[in-house]
């Protein structure tokens, strides 16, 4: 029988936890309305405005993922009308941005609106973001690592998912900001917002088909 060394872990926990990082980072780099968004007001806004809405974004994740393991957001998304009315909110926001990428002309535009979206701006897209709560339940209720004890298990969880959340959406908002710096022909403006259009109707598409 395995034991577990003194860290609590042994080689199928270590093996585990990897597998966690692994399902974390490519869970969070994959094109979703947060790092989508965050390069959006990267190039629209600049770095400052981009750091500021990108702060809003680390809280509401870390809100949605502490409503996740205490139970809470399965407590209010069990009742039909209000998880109705916030899947219908985050497909037509998400649909809004996707049609604002779509038709936004000349300019290299992710998302385009007169003032930056701030911190409480990045804690209400994570609010309704529906891949914020499915990707906290899948990193919460799975990848079992530390059978000694499921509170240090839920701390490291954090840690790790915050020690690769923050460089992904820097790199995000870095690519933002590289486009706002950037004077490209038309046709590769126009080619880079349609491939962010039809990756925001991806994810309502998939937000449509999921159970909800």
């Amino acid at each position: 029988m395995k034991r577990a060394n003194s860290t609590g872990l042994d080689c199928s926990n270590r093996s585990t936890m990897l597998t966690f990082a692994a399902a974390v980072f490519f869970l969070i780099v994959t094109p979703g309305p947060g790092v989508l968004s965050t390069a959006g007001v990267g190039s629209g806004f600049g770095f400052a405005a981009g750091a500021r809405y990108m702060a809003g974004l680390f809280v509401g994740t870390n809100l949605v993922a502490l409503a996740v393991v205490s139970g809470l957001a399965a407590a209010v998304l069990a009742e039909p009308r209000l998880r109705t009315l916030l899947f219908y909110a985050s497909v037509a926001y998400l649909l809004y941005l996707a049609l604002r990428i779509a038709f936004s002309g000349s300019k290299i535009a992710f998302m385009e609106r007169q003032k930056a979206p701030g911190v409480l701006g990045g804690i209400a897209l994570q609010a309704i973001n529906p891949k914020a709560y499915a990707v906290n339940t899948a990193f919460f209720s799975g990848f079992a690592f530390w059978p000694a004890s499921a509170a240090v298990e839920t701390l490291l969880k954090f840690a790790i998912i915050n020690a690769i959340w923050v460089p992904i959406h820097f790199l995000w908002l870095g690519a933002g900001v590289l486009l706002r710096r950037l004077e490209l022909p038309r046709p590769v403006q126009v080619l880079i917002n349609v491939i962010m259009a039809l990756s925001m109707l991806a994810v309502v598409a998939l937000a449509a088909l999921a159970p909800h």
